[in-house]
């Protein structure tokens, strides 16, 4: 298979991934599905993938992306090295923020984790004026495998020290999906990934019940 082939179908795959969790951190987070129950899907399976999915989110250009994909064939165990870093990264955000959806205090081994990645990612940050004020912005980029964690533990770790924190939630789906969303919702009652999805089948389900106990109830 040519690259560009394997380029394009990278991008085809991941663009499929509905991006419903709010924040950068738990769309990545998000990135297997369902998150609970049966036959879960990875959509992260080697480095190009991890290219292929910051260029969809947005942090990379793609010029960026295609540097860093020409880059990891020059420097294969490198990229894979990143690539594991970065699984090994996505796992403990998402067992942080599960936990916190849940009410429950992480374990003291993931918060280490993203500490000291997030402590290695602000060593690349500086602040950069703009026209309207100052914002963050990432140096020492070009040759960086790993560019693309940086703004994603920073996501993870504004999140949780922030009052939003508390908006945090878990999909229970049907028992079969698990995806973590911030709900920005005025009362706080949004209880679904998405509504379409989830929602749906739940809303699915509880009618069908409905309908068997009346046709139950009628027929005694």
């Amino acid at each position: 298979m040519q690259s560009s082939d394997r380029i394009n179908e990278y991008s085809t795959r991941i663009a499929t991934l509905s991006l419903l969790g709010g924040r950068l951190c738990l769309d990545f987070a998000n990135t297997v599905d369902p998150r609970v129950g049966n036959s879960p899907h990875e959509y992260l399976i080697d480095y190009p993938d991890l290219v292929q999915w910051s260029r969809y989110v947005g942090t990379l250009t793609e010029d960026e992306a295609q540097n860093l994909l020409h880059k990891a064939t020059q420097h294969p165990r490198e990229a894979t090295v990143t690539f594991e870093q970065a699984i090994t990264l996505r796992e403990a955000i998402y067992r942080v923020f599960s936990a916190v959806a849940s009410g429950t205090v992480p374990q003291t081994a993931d918060l280490e984790a993203l500490q000291s990645t997030f402590a290695e990612a602000m060593t690349h940050a500086r602040i950069t004026p703009k026209v309207n004020g100052f914002v963050w912005d990432w140096v020492k980029r070009e040759d960086a495998l790993d560019q693309m964690l940086w703004p994603t533990v920073r996501s993870a770790v504004e999140l949780l020290t922030s009052e939003e924190v508390k908006r945090v939630k878990q999909c229970p789906g049907l028992g079969d999906c698990g995806w973590l969303f911030l709900d920005t919702s005025k009362n706080g009652s949004r209880q679904w990934c998405s509504m379409e999805e989830c929602g749906s089948r739940a809303k699915m389900r509880r009618q069908y019940a409905r309908k068997r106990a009346s046709v139950h109830k009628s027929t005694h």
